[in-house]
Formats: C-alpha cells, sequence, structure tokens
C-alpha cells in the first residue's frame, strides 16, 4: 500500500532532445496569429498510462525516438525557439533545436499509483516548465517516459499553448503514435502563415464589452503569470448513470458539459459566499471549424453571466443559460492583441471562474501498438486566481471504478476550496 501523504518518488532521470529528421533551416520561422498570444501564459499537461504487457514493456527507448524524427519534420516549428521582432513580437524560429525528453522511473507498480488519491500525484510524471526566462533556450515541448516497477509505462506530455490548443496537442501526439504503429504521415509539413493584424494598431474592447480575459503583468520573460492564491487540482468521474439522475432530477435536456458545468458553479457559489461568481468564462472546440493549420488556437471563448446569485437558482436554469446565453468573444479578445508588439499579456483560464469542455479532445486516441492507455490524466498551468473546470471524456470501463462511461472532470482551484466542494458535491449530488 501507498500511504497518500508519502508520494513515491520518480527517480533516475535522463535528459535528451530529439530534433526533426531533415534540416528545416534557421531563416525559417513560424508567425504566431493573435490567439495564439493570447494563450501563451497557459500550458496543457498530459499523463497517459498503459497497462504492463509484453508490447509496453518490450518498447525501448530507441524505439519510442525513432518516429520522433519524422514527427517534428511534419511539425517543424514545435523544434524551434521563441524570438522577438525588433518590435517586440514573439514568434519561433526552426532552429531544430527539438523537443526535450525525460527517462525516469517509479519504484510501485502502475496499480499502486493509480489508487494513489493525492491530487498532485500526475505532476511527477510530466516536466512543468515553462518558457523562459531565457526563452531562446527554452524547448516548446516535453515528452517524459515513465516505467513503473513490475512493467507499465506513463507518458507526460508537456504543450506550450502558444503552439495550438488541447486538440491541436492531441492531434501532434497521437502523430507520434501512429508513426510508431508503423503508420504513415498523412498531413503536410506546416508551412509559415501570416499573422492578419500584423501591421494594424487595433483600439482595445472597454471592459465592458470584453469579460473573459484579464490583463497580467509580467516580470522579465517567464511566461507564466503569479497566482495570489495556491491552486490545487483534484479529479473525478461522474458515472453516465449519476448524469441522467441529475438530469431527470432537474429536468433538463441540455448537455453532459452544462448540467456538469452548472452543478459545479452553483456549489462554488455557496462556497464562495459573499464573492459568488455571476459571470464565468465558457470555452468549447467547435467541431464544426474546419482547422487551417496543423497548429492552431481554435476555441470558441464566451461568457455567460448570471442576473441571479448562482447560489439561489436551480441547476436546471443555470445549465439553460450556459446553453442559451453565451456570447462569443473569440474573435474580440484576437483584436486585443496589438500587431507589431504582440502586447499586452493576458490570461484566459481562471480570469473568472472558467468552465472548459474537452469532451471531443481525443485523448484516448493515443495508441502504442494497438495498446490503447487505461487512464489519462490532463490538467491546465497558468490558471488564474478564479479557477478552472475540464470536463474530459473517460474510457467505456474507467480503471479503478464499478462505473462506466460518464465524464472525468478535472478541478482546478483555489486549494483551500477543493475539499469544501468535494464535500459539497458528494452532499447534494452523492458524486466523491
Amino acid at each position: 500500500m501507498v500511504v497518500e501523504d508519502e508520494l513515491p518518488a520518480v527517480y533516475g532521470h535522463k535528459l535528451s532532445t530529439v530534433v526533426p529528421g531533415s534540416v528545416t533551416g534557421e531563416t525559417i520561422v513560424y508567425e504566431l496569429a493573435n490567439i495564439d498570444l493570447v494563450m501563451k501564459l497557459h500550458y496543457l499537461r498530459s499523463v497517459y498510462y498503459f497497462k504492463a504487457n509484453e508490447i509496453i514493456d518490450n518498447l525501448t527507448i530507441q524505439d519510442l525516438k525513432g518516429p520522433m524524427f519524422p514527427w517534428l519534420d511534419v511539425y517543424h516549428p514545435v523544434s524551434g525557439r521563441i524570438r522577438r521582432t525588433d518590435n517586440g513580437r514573439p514568434y519561433v524560429k526552426c532552429n531544430d533545436c527539438g523537443v526535450r525528453i525525460v527517462e525516469t522511473k517509479c519504484g510501485v507498480t502502475l496499480e499502486e499509483w493509480l489508487e494513489i488519491k493525492d491530487s498532485s500525484r500526475w505532476r511527477q510524471l510530466v516536466p512543468e516548465k515553462v518558457l523562459g526566462p531565457d526563452l531562446q533556450f527554452s524547448p516548446l515541448v516535453f515528452v517524459q517516459f515513465t516505467r513503473f516497477k513490475c512493467g507499465g509505462m506513463a507518458i507526460g506530455f508537456s504543450w506550450s499553448h502558444v503552439l495550438g490548443d488541447a486538440i491541436t496537442a492531441t492531434n501532434f501526439i497521437n502523430l507520434w503514435a501512429q508513426l510508431l504503429s508503423g503508420g504513415s504521415p498523412k498531413c503536410q509539413p506546416i508551412h509559415n502563415h501570416k499573422i492578419k493584424t500584423e501591421k494594424t494598431l487595433i483600439k482595445s474592447p472597454t471592459s465592458l464589452e470584453l469579460l473573459s480575459v484579464k490583463q497580467v503583468e509580467l516580470v522579465g520573460d517567464p511566461w507564466l503569470s503569479l497566482n495570489n492564491s495556491k491552486m490545487a487540482t483534484y479529479s473525478f468521474q461522474i458515472t453516465e448513470a449519476k448524469i441522467k439522475q441529475i438530469q431527470a432530477k432537474e429536468s433538463s435536456q441540455v448537455s453532459s458539459f452544462e448540467i456538469i458545468s452548472a452543478l459545479i458553479w452553483q456549489c462554488l457559489a455557496k462556497i464562495r459566499k459573499d464573492k459568488e461568481p455571476t459571470l464565468v468564462t465558457i470555452c468549447k472546440n467547435d467541431p464544426s471549424v474546419k482547422r487551417s493549420w496543423l497548429l492552431s488556437n481554435e476555441q470558441k471563448i464566451g461568457t455567460v453571466v448570471s442576473d441571479f446569485f448562482p447560489s439561489k437558482v436551480a441547476v436546471s436554469e443555470l445549465a439553460s443559460i450556459i446553453a442559451k446565453q453565451q456570447v462569443i468573444e473569440t474573435k474580440m479578445i484576437e483584436d486585443l492583441v496589438e500587431g507589431e508588439s504582440g502586447t499586452p499579456d493576458f490570461i484566459i483560464y481562471g480570469a473568472n471562474l472558467t468552465f472548459i469542455d474537452m469532451e471531443g479532445v481525443p485523448l484516448y486516441e493515443l495508441e502504442l501498438k494497438d495498446q490503447k492507455p487505461i487512464h489519462v490524466d490532463f490538467s491546465i498551468d497558468g490558471v488564474g486566481d478564479e479557477g478552472a473546470v475540464l470536463v474530459l471524456q473517460c474510457p467505456q470501463k474507467t480503471y479503478g471504478s464499478g462505473g462506466s462511461g460518464g465524464k472525468m472532470v478535472m478541478l482546478i482551484l483555489p486549494e483551500d476550496q477543493i475539499s469544501p466542494l468535494r464535500e459539497a458535491l458528494e452532499s447534494a449530488w452523492g458524486i466523491a
């Protein structure tokens, strides 16, 4: 048994770098769009767990690295480094500096690891690096391979949001898995794209016009906003049966994402009392959008305002306004960024209490030679003090749970709000 307060050490760290298989050339640059720069202070972290078997345990580090050379040929900007124009606008110089690889070991079995209830267990399995303070030396992507006692492996994936959203990130790592399994790239290498607003000075909207972002001041060049609260994470599953039970009780016809968001919104409103969040941000990946580039931030970002205190309103009413009263602000957010300098700096996640619909993100399509992950942890770093809630897919049969299907929920909140929220969800709705 593993004691919760004593996380087993992940040890034996070995660092290396993988570069594209062919030379890109230092004269090639990848120009970041305005919406990329808006997301630059956020980072996506995922950990994929694969059970012990002959296929997984026989994969050597050479096997794992081999497909990375053609992989990075397709996505060559991720091997670059951040530079700035004379006016200060960041871009990616495609100088083939590579992605960072980390090899580690863990002294417990995979089964023991997944039984640990510590909300931060996954953090040992993925590099928590941010860009800067030396931007020209900071890798944009990290991959960590951790071997467990008695077999099994975790793949930790760290992705700078400036490169693209969660769909982009998962498509990227899923292509590596396809190549490892003997497939071939079905997409063309990335070509540089131009910033439409590059030479345009745009007057920033007033705070009344735009509610979903918060401007922050960076000290130097670390691309991470500082929090006033200590943030923590906690994840749990809501089974399909429980979701249907809540929808029936609330006589609500809205989606799983909307009913879960409304439920947590109301509980947090009661916990925060005199600081009830009447304004929330909603982020969704729009499946109807045809992606213009292999690397892109193409979320729909909007806000919802409740005219009543959320703690006093039925969950069904909150779910209804999430579904029907979003004000989409994506284009306005893009226009906030000044063309030539790429300033000022903003955060989206956690500027308000933020609900992120990630049900369409293909987390379980990362197949290593037909082996699917038995569990995936997914979180975001750089979330502001108001916190964020991610609603994710889960496998049909969740490891360690008698339930099947449903949704996984990742809470990223001030540490002192995690326990009260867990208690509220269990007391009112039977969600543990």
